[in-house]
């Protein structure tokens, strides 16, 4: 009888801890799946939208004439400005950019007018592209872009003596592009990137006594810091 009892207390003690041990390995397992679910979940989407802040060489590559005068060349300086772009990404891989800045120019006769101080000008050349950026190579973010460019002219100064009136013509070009993000963290990065501007606006001087055509086709040169929303 003692023997029968001791051995029910043994069996229902190993009942007991069985239960437990298979409690415990539902709980594991409940945490297990609980965890892989959560290594599971998709990375939060970044946003589609980035900005970035650049330090702008604009060097003209500039050739011209003044019609009226056989042999005459134009000649415009480089410059360095701030610039602002604003980026949106359709897909991870296609992205639209639009620069926006203004550079402000000296303009000088060349050739057989060399030494003609024409005036200064100010040009506003905001630039839309179309970019496939590739996605490949980890933090580093090339991409390539083409586009359309409208450049305004603003605040013409003629020099005076020869030159008492200076009007560069609006004008459209198109606009290709190069360029690199590297990428710090999930928001922050550094860019260079470079664009070729076809541009080549009319101008009169004195009225339009003086007529000439300037192409410009500027390089646009480009370093700065890198935001993604």
């Amino acid at each position: 009888m003692t023997k029968a009892k001791a051995g029910l207390g043994a069996g229902a003690s190993a009942m007991a801890m069985m239960a437990a041990i298979m409690g415990t390995a539902a709980m594991l397992s409940l945490g297990a799946t609980a965890g892989g679910a959560a290594a599971a979940e998709p990375a939060k989407a970044q946003s589609p939208w980035m900005i970035r802040g650049r330090a702008l060489a604009v060097v003209p590559q500039e050739s011209g004439k003044v019609d009226q005068v056989p042999g005459s060349d134009i000649k415009i300086d480089n410059s360095v400005v701030p610039e602002l772009d604003i980026t949106y990404f359709f897909t991870p891989n296609i992205a639209a950019e639009l620069i926006l800045g203004v550079t402000p120019h000296n303009i000088k006769g060349s050739g057989s007018i060399a030494g003609v101080d024409v005036g200064k000008a100010w040009l506003l050349p905001p630039t839309l592209t179309l970019q496939y950026h590739f996605t490949d190579f980890g933090p580093f973010k090339p991409y390539v872009g083409a586009g359309i460019n409208y450049t305004v002219f603003f605040n013409e100064k003629a020099a005076g003596g020869t030159v008492t009136k200076l009007d560069i013509e609006n004008s459209f070009g198109a606009a290709l592009q190069v360029g690199f993000d590297y990428m710090l963290d999930d928001h922050w990065g550094v860019n260079f990137d470079v664009k070729k501007l076809f541009l080549r606006p009319d101008v009169k001087l004195n009225g339009g006594a003086l007529t000439g055509k300037v192409d410009i086709d500027p390089w646009l040169i480009g370093v700065g810091v890198t935001y993604r929303f």
